[in-house]
């Protein structure tokens, strides 16, 4: 959440200087008499300020009216070209009038999103047709070869900037596959959780079952009290279970996957011990309130957290002396927070097989139960992460 902030302050901030290079060089073409070409000075203020309306809004990825809106400007902007060379002499050598360089501007930021945010076949297109208009556009101001340099190097501009999009839309690309794996390996792990979870109780259910009729006849409230428990096992399996349906998306998960071992909160003092006996950071454990009859996905969702925040101690904070756990159990809340008080460190790239992606996958596994994770630097230095997970499925969020 924290990134996303820094990358909007950080997207404004481009926006308002780009807004600002494009005013003074807005004010450049003004003084140096666009207006004096009456209706044509016109339209090109008209097409710098529509360019910019383009390029400025937030677009969608694969937009298929952005590369429209780009083919309508940059053929408007060809026609003007065409206009202005037809009313300027061949051998004009006018070096101080302007062809719109506010309105170049505004089109090489056109190119750029729409290399990036348009769909291939419609953005191909606008590319073609907006860097073009970018080229031919100072021959507005005569044909002498100066102004055909100007051109080509406004070409070379376009075609930088349509690299640095295509180059930066790839990364996106990859960094989101990425993501999408690790969520997917999440979903499958929290799932056979879930099964293991599942299939205790429905065995617990027909053993219980087949119990009841054996003594049916004998003591009848033991009967009742065995279909008691039988509609608890039921109903905290039925809740699971639509749990776990919420997280199964991915179609290409083998059926015969290994069962992972259900851990859960109660588990964590082995967790503990294993951390400390490696070495290094020593971690403790603070505990408040009762911890049985927590719901399952709950549980294991919340052990996963403590493990992950310790790896990443060993992995990211060697300085760090301790690494507190504190679990806090509220009517409607688990709460887990884990904190440590070493140096948070530059970071660094992360090894192949995790691929810096742990935390992501962590975050997919928390929201899946409808709970909120947090990991942020401490205000007195470490590195702290937050969590916490309805127990009550009506207070999830």
């Amino acid at each position: 959440m924290q990134n996303n902030s820094n990358r909007r302050v950080l997207r404004r901030l481009a926006q308002l200087a780009a807004l600002g290079a494009m005013a003074l060089l807005g004010i450049l073409d003004v003084a140096q008499g666009m207006l004096r070409s009456e209706a044509l000075g016109l339209v090109k203020v008209f097409l710098a300020i529509a360019a910019a309306a383009v390029w400025l809004p937030k677009h969608q990825s694969r937009s298929t009216r952005l590369p429209k809106a780009a083919m309508a400007l940059g053929g408007l902007s060809l026609l003007v070209t065409l206009a202005s060379a037809a009313v300027t002499s061949p051998d004009s050598y006018a070096y101080g009038e302007t062809w719109g360089l506010a309105e170049s501007a505004a089109l090489l930021g056109v190119c750029y999103v729409v290399a990036r945010r348009s769909t291939a076949g419609l953005g191909f297109s606008a590319l073609v047709v907006v860097g073009a208009a970018v080229s031919f556009a100072p021959l507005r101001a005569g044909q002498d070869y100066a102004f055909v340099i100007f051109g080509l190097i406004q070409a070379l501009a376009a075609a930088a900037v349509i690299g640095l999009a295509i180059y930066i839309r790839i990364i996106e690309s990859s960094r989101q596959r990425a993501f999408d794996a690790v969520r997917a390996e999440q979903r499958a792990e929290f799932a056979r959780d879930l099964h293991d979870f599942i299939a205790h109780h429905v065995t617990g259910i027909v053993v219980q079952a087949q119990g009841a009729k054996f003594i049916a006849e004998q003591d009848p409230k033991r009967v009742l009290q065995a279909l008691d428990q039988i509609e608890q096992a039921g109903a905290e399996t039925m809740a699971s279970m639509r749990r776990m349906v919420g997280v199964l998306r991915d179609p290409d998960s083998k059926p015969d996957a290994p069962l992972a071992p259900v851990a859960g909160v109660h588990e964590l003092g082995p967790l503990l011990e294993q951390f400390n006996s490696a070495g290094g950071a020593k971690a403790r454990m603070h505990l408040d309130g009762d911890l049985d009859g927590l719901p399952v996905e709950v549980s294991t969702s919340a052990y996963r957290v403590v493990m992950e925040a310790l790896t990443n101690v060993r992995q990211h904070a060697p300085a760090a002396t301790a690494a507190d756990v504190w679990i806090r159990r509220t009517p409607e809340w688990l709460l887990v927070r884990v904190a440590n008080d070493g140096v948070v460190p530059a970071r660094t790239p992360a090894p192949r097989d995790r691929a810096g992606y742990g935390l992501v996958g962590l975050t997919e596994r928390v929201r899946a139960v409808g709970g909120r994770i947090s990991a942020m630097p401490g205000i007195e230095g470490g590195w702290v992460v937050d969590a916490a997970f309805p127990i009550d499925p009506r207070t999830s969020t």
